[in-house]
């Protein structure tokens, strides 16, 4: 059973996406080739600071335009949707295979959408999920920048573009680095996410109750409310795991954002200047940027963004880099929801205690 039309998804997507801003021949081939060498540069400065060992040999970062970011993401969708996909195939009450079918491309068409609106605006990642290569082996992940946007914010900003760059560069690196350094990571956060979809209510009445719930998140949301469909679809259940999910985010995402500005003033001269007018961009848009952000939870990210960022910087302050790393021991060092907004907490409980086992790759 396909629960998402994939080649709709991606076809849609592209054909909404926005065009990138206008630059010459040149100009793309020279953002491309520094955005390939500054990628490596920043490797130097994030595992020189943040003191992770990573034993993988860095593979050069990947370079898109808007329709590579699209056709990229539908691929790590597909991975990490699989076991929902496959649990629903086995299911002996599904609906008839017309009712299946064009549900599908009506999900392909909402997917298609939401990932044109976000092309226009990501400037990089790091990619977790990714579909197995030609051996079968399942790649460890993949840094993708998208060129376009990177381009646009500069140019928005009127910042030092080989500067924001790098900066960029450094705080994606970073996730990188926290995945390939840090053995276990990758595989407790697919297995959170194979939890959440897992936990879902898949019958049709409370399939249909959750889909109104979603239609009230939207209203919501439009009368300038807080509504979000990320909190309308969930189960008890999932809420639970997203809590984890949500918390180990905040951390890597924190992470990163710490130590592009914490990196910055030795590699990125002007990183206070781009700090300031960056924040400034992330807050502000129009109505309906806001509204898309706000329903889609990118607001939430930001706020991971503020959050994690100050939950390592107190924890470096008070206990030093060796100390916070002791965050990426094993699942059980992570700290909670409450532990970031109060690092005290997992001070107390961490860095006080003795030192913890190597993790054996198992999730706990």
């Amino acid at each position: 059973m396909q629960v998402i039309d994939w080649d709709l998804a991606v076809a849609t997507g592209t054909r909404l996406v926005r065009p990138g801003p206008q630059v010459s021949r040149e100009e793309a081939r020279h953002a491309v080739a520094e955005l390939r060498r500054l990628s490596r540069e920043a490797e130097g400065h994030v595992l020189e600071f943040t003191r992770i060992d990573t034993e993988s040999a860095p593979q050069p970062a990947t370079i898109v335009d808007r329709p590579g970011w699209i056709k990229a993401n539908v691929e790590g969708f597909r991975v990490v949707l699989e076991p929902l996909t496959e649990r629903m195939a086995a299911r002996k009450d599904q609906a008839p295979a017309i009712v299946s079918a064009v549900g599908s491309r009506i999900t392909g068409v909402e997917v298609g959408a939401v990932l044109a609106f976000l092309a226009s605006r990501v400037l990089g990642q790091y990619e977790l999920f990714l579909p197995p290569d030609p051996s079968g082996a399942a790649p460890v992940g993949r840094l993708t920048l998208v060129a376009p946007n990177i381009v646009h914010a500069e140019r928005e900003l009127g910042v030092d573009p080989r500067d924001f760059r790098l900066w960029v560069c450094l705080h994606e690196e970073t996730h990188r680095v926290q995945f390939t350094g840090v053995p276990w990571l990758r595989e407790y956060v697919r297995s959170q996410m194979t939890e959440f979809l897992l936990a879902a209510d898949l019958d049709l009445p409370t399939l249909l109750d959750r889909l109104r719930s979603a239609a009230d998140a939207v209203a919501d949301v439009v009368r300038g409310g807080e509504g979000s469909l990320i909190d309308a679809i969930q189960t008890p259940e999932q809420k639970e795991i997203l809590n984890r999910l949500t918390a180990v985010m905040t951390l890597v995402e924190g992470h990163g954002d710490y130590v592009m500005d914490a990196v910055g003033p030795a590699a990125v001269p002007s990183v206070a200047d781009i700090r300031a007018k960056f924040q400034h961009r992330r807050e502000g848009g129009s109505r309906i940027d806001r509204t898309m952000r706000r329903l889609l939870g990118i607001d939430l990210k930001m706020k991971q963004y503020a959050e994690g960022s100050a939950f390592v910087r107190t924890v470096v302050d008070r206990v030093g880099i060796d100390g916070f790393n002791r965050v990426w021991t094993s699942p059980d060092t992570l700290p909670t929801q409450e532990e970031i907004a109060r690092p005290d907490l997992w001070i107390a409980r961490v860095d006080g205690a003795p030192a913890l086992p190597e993790a054996d790759g198992t999730t706990g």
